[in-house]
């Protein structure tokens, strides 16, 4: 597998060219300047290139291992990469002063994670799962919890997990029937969760749990789910650990990929009932979960683009030394690379454009958390919030789908080498498959997008995006050696505002409105993703024609915006038939008759 060099220039060019460092600016950040920022992606890029991206290959072979007591040790070199992470303070770069984090903004520490999550993404998980562990105590738990556990977590020395799922639940979380019964200033858990990420091993010292479980005499249904912190290890009042809590690792799941991340079925309470304690209100588990689960999905999203760029070097790296065919007549006739040919060229640029896109709408989107956040305009925070809110479905599903596909096309510029393990290519969409299931399936972040984050406001805050969009059209428009990008750009604007209006219409029909939404969603994503990343690429052409062109970095940067936006956006375009050909085929489908 070729060796992972950490994308920064990539990185600085989206934050310092086409978001101007925007995040910089606001309260709280005073002490952090570009240079700061510079010297952090440059570190950050060590660690990722020299020290997790070796061990890719070597989780990937290894896997984690569970033994006879429980306990489960990762692959080799996996404990040691993620101290050298915890040493170096990265695990609370995006955290407060106030939490005992670094202190830096969102869009920052996004950059950070997509290089670590291109170089090994099952390590990278580990620490991204905590980082919501993180934000969900940070908001829901009491002052007690929080200053037991938040110092370590932010430290990175303990980990965090998120425990939802269990076998006869799925996506369903009001089926959950893991049980809690109060005893005193505490619960006792008992039940089984699955598919919980980095749920047990030998990296740190402790691991907290987040557990959706329903108290004793507690509803059916999501309003009788709760949230409990279920510690690995017991805390004594000193904050040393403690005896081990009833809790244990049942199994691992043997996986696709990310064979490096210790997936694991966890039984709670086989010996009396596992410790916990209540974070937030009772009857409001889900809701405090997805201050969890939105961090997360965003950074599933990132991680997506990590494991691209990361496909994307690979497949130039071979398409650059392995010679096979000759040039056309035209070009000389000679024997050359693989690279050269118009159609794999073709795959180069997709993935390359692609990518770029990708990782300029998620840091785009990043940077929105920050305003929020971090604004001293309540009016500029609720406005951003509610970008964010639109955007992060589809920095999660878009992305992660890409992701898929660019790891495919990957191994199609490999031929036969891609589909033997020996290149490293087919790693890359064994890891990248999960990421469009977890964390919410695609077609749940479709659902939230369609039915409830566009039917809440009637569309309002994506037409603001859709404004930002055309503001862009038109600065292309004026641009003569832009121009056909500005067209092209207006064509997908109009697309997208047809679209949502169909979208809208049907979400308010008495009869199918939920069915008619649900039949919308998947093709409505794929549309707003196309059309919005191809808005990135549109200013980040503005950006290159302006440069240096003597530059091939922004020579590059002009060849991915003008493929992004006229020979890949149109296939996004086709969504727009897809929507107005209706659902009367999906209402005729019997799936029990096929």
């Amino acid at each position: 597998m070729k060796d992972y060099v950490a994308p920064v220039r990539d990185l600085r060019f989206v934050l310092e060219e086409m978001l101007s460092h925007r995040s910089l600016s606001l309260p709280g950040f005073e002490e952090a300047s570009p240079d700061l920022v510079e010297a952090v992606l440059e570190e950050a890029a060590k660690l990722a290139g020299d020290v997790w991206g070796p061990l890719n290959r070597v989780g990937d072979q290894q896997g984690a291992t569970r033994h006879p007591d429980g306990s489960v040790t990762t692959a080799e070199g996996f404990a040691a990469a993620y101290q050298a992470y915890v040493e170096g303070g990265w695990n609370g770069i995006g955290v407060s002063n106030a939490l005992g984090g670094q202190n830096l903004p969102e869009v920052v520490a996004s950059a950070v994670q997509e290089m670590l999550h291109g170089a090994n993404m099952a390590l990278g998980l580990c620490p991204m799962l905590t980082a919501g562990a993180i934000e969900a105590l940070a908001h829901h738990g009491s002052d007690a919890l929080k200053k037991i556990y938040l110092t370590p977590l932010v430290e990175g020395r303990w980990t965090g997990t998120m425990n939802l799922t269990e076998p006869q639940a799925g996506s369903d979380l009001s089926k959950v029937r893991t049980k809690a019964v109060p005893e005193g200033d505490h619960y006792r858990i008992s039940g089984q969760k699955i598919y919980i990420t980095w749920g047990e091993h030998d990296a740190a010292e402790n691991i907290v749990h987040l557990v959706l479980a329903r108290k004793q005499g507690a509803p059916e249904g999501n309003k009788g789910i709760s949230l409990f912190l279920v510690p690995k290890f017991l805390v004594n009042d000193d904050g040393s650990l403690g005896e081990r809590n009833d809790v244990v690792c049942a199994s691992l799941e043997h996986k696709l990929g990310i064979h490096g991340s210790p997936t694991c079925t966890l039984s709670f309470g086989e010996q009396g009932g596992a410790v916990g304690y209540l974070v937030g209100d009772e009857g409001r588990g889900l809701n405090h979960m997805f201050t969890m689960m939105n961090e997360a999905r965003h950074k599933v999203g990132i991680q997506g683009i990590g494991v691209a760029e990361r496909a994307c070097q690979h497949a130039l790296a071979y398409a650059n030394e392995r010679v096979q065919g000759k040039l056309s007549k035209e070009r000389g006739g000679v024997e050359t690379t693989i690279g050269e040919h118009f159609d794999v060229k073709r795959m180069l640029l997709s993935m390359r454009a692609r990518t770029d896109a990708l990782r300029a709408l998620a840091l785009y989107c990043a940077g929105q958390l920050d305003i929020a956040r971090n604004s001293e305009d309540a009016g500029e925070r609720e406005a951003a919030q509610a970008l964010v809110d639109v955007l992060i479905p589809i920095v999660k599903s878009f992305s992660t789908d890409q992701a898929v596909d660019i790891a495919s096309t990957g191994i199609q510029v490999h031929g036969g080498m891609g589909y033997v393990e020996e290149t490293g290519a087919a790693q890359l969409l064994r890891d990248a498959r999960i990421a469009p299931i977890y964390e919410g399936t695609n077609g749940i972040q479709a659902l939230d997008l369609a039915g409830r984050k566009l039917q809440r406001d009637d569309g309002q805050a994506m037409t603001r995006l859709i404004e930002r969009v055309e503001q862009t059209a038109q600065a292309l428009g004026k641009d003569a050696a832009l121009a056909g990008l500005g067209r092209a750009l207006g064509q997908g604007i109009e697309a997208l505002r047809a679209a949502m209006a169909i979208v809208l219409e049907e979400g308010r029909h008495e009869t199918r409105g939920v069915d008619a939404v649900q039949a919308y969603a998947t093709p409505f994503l794929s549309l707003s993703g196309h059309v919005l990343c191809a808005w990135q690429m549109g200013e980040a052409a503005l950006i290159a024609s302006r440069a240096d062109q003597s530059d091939p970095f922004y020579q590059a940067k002009l060849a991915s915006a003008r493929f992004a936006i006229t020979q890949w956006l149109p296939v996004g375009l086709a969504q727009r038939a897809v929507i107005e050909a209706g659902v009367e085929c999906l209402e005729a489908f019997d799936s029990r008759a096929h």
